[in-house]
C-alpha cells in the first residue's frame, strides 16, 4: 500500500524549505503523485523516477529545469523550442519546477495556463531540489507493510521481535528497554521499502510510545523511561523469532550454526534468528548476543567457520 500525495500538498509541505513559488497552472494541483492511479497506465511507465532534471526520453514525474536546460531551450530555433515544449507538456509530468532563480519564460507560463499543468519557480539550486524531493517521495510513496511484532533498536541495530501471541515479545521488549535499548513500535510496526535492500520501520502515530504487557496493561514507555527510551524509526536488519519448542524440535537445532534463515519482507531478504523459549533462558541477553553476532557477520567474521577451521588445523597437527 502506498500513500497518495497531491501536487498541492507537496508544494505546501516544501514551500519554505525549497523556496517554491507558484507561477501558473493552478488547475492541475489536485493531481496525485502515485503509481497506482490512472495517471500511469503503461506498464513501462512504472520504471519512471519521481523527480529529476529535464528528460524527454524517460520523463520524470516532476521535471526540474535548471541552467543547462534553459540554455538548451534558448539555443533552439523558434520552431524547435515550440516542438520541445510540446514534448515536455505532452509527456504529462505532474509539475515543472524552474530552479536557480531563473526568470520563468513566458511560453512556459502560457503553456501551463492553457494545460493546467502546475508550474513553480525556486531560488534553490536544481540539484538541491532533486535531492530533497527524491528523498521525500521515496519515503512517502514507498511500498508499506504492517507486521505483527515489537520493533526495537538494540545496540544501534533495528530488531523485530516476532512470534505467536503470548510468547513473551512484550516482556522481552520491556526487559531490553530496562537494559538501555529503545522501543520503536509495539504490536504493529510499519515497514516501507525505501531502497533495493533497505526496509525502514516506524510506529503508527496512534500507538507511538506505548507498550502492552500482560498483567501490567498499556505502558507509556516515554513517560516511564524518558525520551532516550524511544526511537522514531530505524532500518530493519535482524528478526528475532521467538518459538516454543518441544524436546524433539530442540534436538534438531544446528548446535554449530544455530537457527538462521532469511525472511522476505516486501522483496527484501532479512536475517532471521529463531530463539527457543524455555524456562530459565535469558532472552534479553540472547537477543543482544544475536545482534552482536550479526554485526560481526557484517564485518566478515563467522564464528562457526572460524571454529571449523580451527578444529581442522588441530586435526592436521595431530596427523603430523
Amino acid at each position: 500500500m502506498t500513500e497518495n500525495i497531491s501536487v498541492k500538498s507537496l508544494f505546501d509541505t516544501h514551500r519554505n524549505k525549497l523556496a517554491l513559488v507558484h507561477v501558473a497552472g493552478s488547475n492541475g494541483e489536485d493531481r496525485h503523485i502515485h503509481f497506482d492511479g490512472p495517471q500511469i497506465t503503461d506498464e513501462d511507465d512504472r520504471d519512471v523516477s519521481y523527480v529529476g532534471h529535464l528528460n524527454f526520453i524517460h520523463p520524470h514525474r516532476i521535471q526540474i529545469i535548471g541552467y543547462r536546460e534553459i540554455e538548451y531551450f534558448m539555443r533552439l530555433s523558434q520552431q524547435g523550442r515550440h516542438e520541445s515544449l510540446n514534448r515536455l507538456y505532452e509527456g504529462n509530468p505532474l509539475c515543472i519546477i524552474i530552479a536557480n532563480g531563473i526568470d520563468v519564460p513566458d511560453d512556459f507560463i502560457a503553456r501551463s495556463e492553457n494545460t493546467g499543468l502546475p508550474l513553480y519557480s525556486s531560488t534553490q539550486n536544481s540539484q538541491f531540489l532533486v535531492n530533497n524531493l527524491q528523498y521525500y517521495l521515496s519515503h512517502s510513496l514507498a511500498e508499506r507493510a504492517t507486521i505483527h511484532g515489537v520493533f526495537m533498536e538494540v545496540i544501534g541495530i533495528g530488531v523485530l521481535l516476532s512470534g505467536e501471541s503470548s510468547v513473551g515479545k512484550s516482556e522481552l521488549a520491556l526487559e531490553l528497554i530496562s537494559r538501555g535499548h529503545r522501543l520503536i513500535a509495539d504490536d504493529a510496526p510499519e515497514f516501507s521499502r525505501i531502497g533495493p535492500d533497505t526496509l525502514s520501520g516506524s510506529c503508527p502515530p496512534p500507538i507511538k510510545n506505548f507498550l502492552e504487557v500482560r498483567g501490567l496493561g498499556v505502558l507509556n514507555i516515554r513517560a516511564m523511561f524518558g525520551d532516550s527510551a524511544i526511537k522514531d524509526s530505524k532500518y530493519l536488519r535482524v528478526i528475532v523469532h521467538l518459538e516454543k519448542m518441544d524436546e524433539d524440535q530442540l534436538l534438531h537445532i544446528d548446535r554449530l550454526c544455530g537457527s538462521h534463515q532469511k525472511k522476505s519482507i516486501l522483496g527484501v531478504e532479512v536475517e532471521q534468528v529463531t530463539l527457543p523459549v524455555a524456562p530459565g533462558r535469558n532472552l534479553a541477553v540472547l537477543v543482544e548476543i544475536a545482534v552482536r553476532n550479526h554485526i560481526l557477520t557484517l564485518k566478515g567474521y563467522h564464528a562457526a567457520e572460524d571454529f571449523i577451521q580451527r578444529q581442522q588445523q588441530f586435526l592436521e597437527q595431530d596427523r603430523e
